[in-house]
């Protein structure tokens, strides 16, 4: 009952939305607008309308979505040895950066979709987390960032790439899952919660402008619509033209296409969640895509909760579908092997290393894929304070690594 009298609210909202008031033409002339507004209206209509049927059974679509955009991710991580972790490891060991730009074009690729779906009216990105408050944790984004990167170190990955070696038979990945997921929810309302939060009570700055867009508009005097699509565009640009300016990367297909394929399952993630999202909703769930901190905890809660709340949000649904992808596709190759710890100190440093990712992972909002390609994908400024964290943090624990290896 109460979804229909929303999709009666809806059509009746988009009724008004659509009635303009006609104008005056001289005879024998056509208003040159009329072509390009009718476009637009029908453009504007069946966005309306599939909002409106995601909106009637939001959870079902979100958890589905999010089943499914998780098993693409998860498979294309597997078959392409996607990693943010392993790109610094090629930087750092064989001075190979062509991971690392596919994780730049990845990036790009997530903003200039994420942006135009903006433009089109698909996704508030004003709405996400990334976006949400009038002020900037710097301390949370850059500390947590610095944690999350030298902690992914000693597990071999971030949460992503051990989603995808878990679902290829990698204990040591499964547990590496649960052990993040453990300290994130530690972090987020546990022990760990009230320092946290006064960290950044303490360290946050009041800001006007959260996204590069922002600080455009503002300096230049545009509307925020105009300062966003001008930042995609520079920003965008800059970065192509970083990842393809190199041949080596040019000639590797599997890198070009890890990066766009990435890349444009986040900006699906964008475009179910912003058709999904209902703000005369009584709990609106705000918009957001892949990120894999929160979710690897959340997929905990729902397994120990399922009788109280069956139908799984799209982050634990996206973590389920990730290790299904990454297992499908570790099966087709004929790639799927169980593994384990070789000793002690890998199982000690794995587990410090997870619990580190946990903990910094909550307070910079995400990993490197939530914040260093989701995030980033908002033109968020606490976004590029934490890929620059974790990148630092990474650099930072290999050397370590070596050390003590």
């Amino acid at each position: 009952m109460a979804a229909t009298r929303f999709s009666k609210m809806r059509r009746f909202l988009l009724i008004l939305r659509n009635v303009q008031v006609s104008q005056e033409i001289p005879e024998g002339r056509g208003d040159p607008r009329e072509g390009r507004n009718a476009d637009r209206g029908a453009g504007a209509t069946m966005i309306e309308a599939l909002r409106e049927t995601i909106a009637q059974h939001g959870a079902v679509w979100l958890a589905m979505g999010g089943l499914a955009i998780g098993c693409l991710f998860g498979a294309v991580v597997f078959a392409t040895n996607f990693c943010a972790m392993g790109s610094l490891s090629d930087i750092h060991n064989f001075g190979d950066w062509r991971r690392f730009r596919a994780w730049i074009l990845a990036g790009a690729t997530a903003l200039v979709g994420a942006q135009l779906l903006q433009a089109g009216g698909v996704v508030a990105l004003d709405k996400s987390m990334y976006l949400a408050g009038a002020s900037l944790n710097w301390a949370g984004h850059i500390l947590g960032g610095l944690m999350f990167g030298f902690g992914m170190v000693f597990t071999g990955g971030c949460p992503s790439r051990n989603l995808a070696r878990a679902g290829g038979g990698d204990l040591r990945s499964l547990l590496t899952l649960v052990v993040l997921g453990l300290f994130a929810y530690i972090a987020l309302g546990g022990i760990l919660a009230p320092p946290r939060a006064a960290l950044e009570q303490a360290t946050s700055i009041p800001l006007e402008a959260r996204s590069l867009g922002d600080l455009l508009s503002k300096a230049a005097g545009l509307a925020p619509s105009t300062g966003n699509l001008l930042a995609m565009a520079l920003l965008g640009t800059a970065a192509l033209a970083y990842c393809f300016a190199d041949a080596r990367f040019r000639a590797s297909a599997v890198h070009v296409a890890s990066g766009l394929s990435v890349g444009l399952i986040v900006v699906a993630g964008w475009a179910l969640t912003g058709l999904a999202f209902d703000d005369m909703a009584t709990r609106p769930v705000p918009p957001i895509s892949l990120t894999y901190v929160r979710p690897a905890g959340d997929a905990l809660q729902w397994l120990t909760l399922y009788t109280a709340a069956p139908i799984p949000g799209f982050g634990t649904a996206s973590v389920f579908g990730a290790l299904l992808g990454a297992c499908a596709a570790s099966l087709a190759m004929g790639r799927f092997r169980f593994a384990t710890f070789s000793d002690t100190g890998d199982t000690l440093r794995t587990l410090g290393g997870a619990a580190l990712m946990g903990i910094g992972g909550v307070m910079a909002l995400g990993c490197t894929v939530g914040q260093g390609i989701t995030g980033i994908s908002t033109l968020a400024l606490g976004s590029f304070l934490t890929f620059g964290a974790i990148v630092a943090g990474g650099a930072y624990g290999l050397r370590v690594l070596e050390r003590i290896a």
